[in-house]
C-alpha cells in the first residue's frame, strides 16, 4: 500500500502556482480546508479561480485569496459573505460566475468522473442560462453544463491513514468528496492521521487513490467562525403564523427541504409522532432541532444556514452532489422556500435583485425545479408597499411555473388549473385588504 506523503499547511500552500484553478472544499465554515488557504494567502501566488460554494467568507478562504488581489475568477454558488467580493464582482475587478449550487456539485462530480457535462432542468429560462446550449430531452427543455476540474483541489477531511483514505464527519462531506476526485494534485487537510488498518474499510469515503498529500491540522472554534455556535431565528406573530400554515401542508412520511427565514421556523413545529423528515442541501437527511447546549459544530452537524443541528434516529450523511441528486430526482416530496416575487403564472424570483448585492442563487434553484411541492413564503408587500404577487416577475427568476402554494402574513394562494387562487384569508386580515394589495390577478374559491 502507497504511504501519502505528509506536509506542513505552507509547504501545501507553496504547490499551488500562478494561474491555477484551486477547487476549495467546505460548507460555510464547515469542512473548509482554512489552515491550508489562511497559508495561500500569505504567499505572493496570484491570477488563481477558486472553485467553492461560498467564495467569499471574509475572512477565511476565497475571501482572503481575493482581499489580496490573488483571484482572477471565483466561481460559486454564493459571495455574500464578503461585500468586498460582490463590490470586486459589480465594478469588473474580479471575473465572477454564479452557478446554482446543485448544479456546481454535479459538474464537480462530472469532471472528476471524466464526464464532460450533462444536461439539467435547473436553471432553465434563468439569467444563470444564458449562453448555455440546450436541448429537448424527453419534452422538456434543459442546459448543458460542462465538467468542471481544477489543478488542485484543496480539501478537508476528519480523519486519513497513512494511505490517503479519507473519512468525514456529519455535514462536512459537503464539495470535499466530489473535490477530492476533480484535480490534478488533492491536498487534504485533516484533524487526525492514524495508521494503516485503523479505518474500517466500509467506512471510508474517498480511497486513497485520489489523494496526493495530507496536513494534519487540527479545527478550533475560532477556525468555524460563526458556525461555532447556534444561531437565532427572528420570531413574530405574523411569522409564525406563516411556518404553521406551511406545516399543515406536510404529511407523515414527507421528505421536507426548509430554505433559510421563515422556513426554518417551520423545523420548530415539527414533532417525533409527525413521521416528517426533514432534508438540508448540505448533506443530511433527518434532521433534528438546534442542539440545547449551546454546541456549534465541533459537536454537531449544521444545517444549510450553517445553523449546528441536532441529529434524529435513522439520520444520515452524505455529500452535496448525492444531496442535489436526491433532489433533482424528484426524492423530496416538498420544498419551503423564501420569495422576492412569484407571479400569476407560478413563477419564482427569489435570488437577485438589481442593482443591490449579489444574494447568491445556492440551492434555490434546483428545488425550485426539482421538489414534487413547492410552497413559498413572503411578506405580502415590500417596504414601499408594493405587492409582491404580481401580473409578472420584474426580477430575475429563480424557475418557471414551479410554485404550488404561496403563503403571506394576509393570504395563502394556490394553483388550480394553472390559475393563482385565493383559497384562504389569513388571520388579522380580510379580503378587501388582500384585494387592495396584490396586484396580480386572481380567482377566489374560499371555503
Amino acid at each position: 500500500m502507497k504511504q501519502v506523503k505528509v506536509i506542513s499547511a505552507a509547504e501545501a500552500a507553496a504547490l499551488v502556482k500562478d494561474g491555477d484553478v484551486i477547487l476549495g472544499g467546505g460548507f460555510g465554515m464547515t469542512g473548509n480546508p482554512v489552515n491550508i488557504l489562511h497559508e495561500l494567502a500569505k504567499t505572493s501566488t496570484k491570477d488563481l479561480t477558486f472553485v467553492a460554494n461560498n467564495v467569499g467568507e471574509p475572512n477565511m478562504g476565497g475571501g482572503r485569496l481575493l482581499n489580496n488581489g490573488q483571484l482572477k475568477k471565483m466561481i460559486g454558488s454564493f459571495f455574500t459573505s464578503n461585500p468586498e467580493a460582490v463590490k470586486a464582482a459589480q465594478e469588473g475587478k474580479v471575473e465572477y460566475e454564479l452557478i446554482p449550487q446543485g448544479t456546481l456539485a454535479e459538474a464537480i462530480r462530472a469532471g472528476g468522473a471524466g464526464i464532460g457535462g450533462f444536461y439539467t432542468v435547473t436553471s432553465v429560462g434563468t439569467k444563470i442560462a444564458e449562453g448555455h446550449e440546450t436541448k429537448i430531452i424527453d419534452g422538456v427543455e434543459q442546459v448543458f453544463v460542462k465538467g468542471i476540474r481544477g489543478n488542485v483541489a484543496i480539501i478537508r477531511a476528519w480523519k486519513a491513514d497513512t494511505a490517503g483514505n479519507l473519512q468525514y464527519r456529519m455535514t462536512e462531506q459537503n464539495f470535499n468528496r466530489a473535490m477530492a476526485t476533480a484535480a490534478d494534485l488533492v491536498i487534504a487537510e485533516v484533524q487526525e492521521i492514524v495508521p494503516l488498518g485503523q479505518l474500517d474499510p466500509n467506512e471510508i469515503h474517498t480511497p486513497g487513490c485520489f489523494v496526493d498529500y495530507l496536513v494534519e491540522r487540527k479545527l478550533t472554534e475560532e477556525d468555524l467562525g460563526s458556525s461555532a455556535s447556534t444561531g437565532s431565528k427572528k420570531v413574530d406573530d405574523l411569522r409564525m403564523n406563516m411556518a404553521k400554515r406551511a406545516f399543515s401542508e406536510l404529511q407523515k412520511g414527507d421528505v421536507v427541504n426548509l430554505g433559510i427565514g421563515i422556513p426554518t421556523l417551520v423545523a420548530d413545529l415539527i414533532q417525533p409522532e409527525d413521521g416528517i423528515i426533514l432534508h438540508t442541501e448540505n448533506g443530511m437527511l433527518g434532521v433534528g432541532p438546534e442542539p440545547t447546549d449551546g454546541g456549534g459544530a465541533m459537536k454537531y452537524p449544521v444545517n444549510a444556514g450553517k445553523v449546528p443541528v441536532t441529529a434524529l434516529p435513522g439520520s444520515s450523511y452524505f455529500d452535496s452532489a448525492d444531496s442535489f441528486a436526491m433532489i433533482r430526482g424528484g426524492h423530496i416530496d416538498v420544498a419551503i422556500m423564501g420569495g422576492l416575487e412569484i407571479d400569476e403564472a407560478g413563477n419564482l424570483a427569489n435570488w437577485a435583485v438589481p442593482r443591490k448585492p449579489l444574494l447568491g442563487v445556492g440551492g434555490a434553484m434546483d428545488l425550485a425545479s426539482g421538489a414534487k411541492k413547492l410552497i413559498i413564503t413572503l411578506s405580502h408587500t415590500d417596504r414601499a408597499g408594493n405587492s409582491k404577487v404580481v401580473p409578472e416577475c420584474t426580477l430575475p427568476l429563480t424557475a418557471h411555473q414551479c410554485v404550488d402554494m404561496c403563503i403571506t402574513e394576509l393570504a395563502v394562494f394556490k394553483y388550480i388549473n394553472g390559475k393563482l387562487t385565493l383559497i384562504e384569508v389569513m388571520p388579522g386580515s380580510t379580503l378587501e385588504e388582500v384585494r387592495a394589495k396584490t396586484a396580480a390577478k386572481f380567482e377566489e374559491k374560499l371555503s
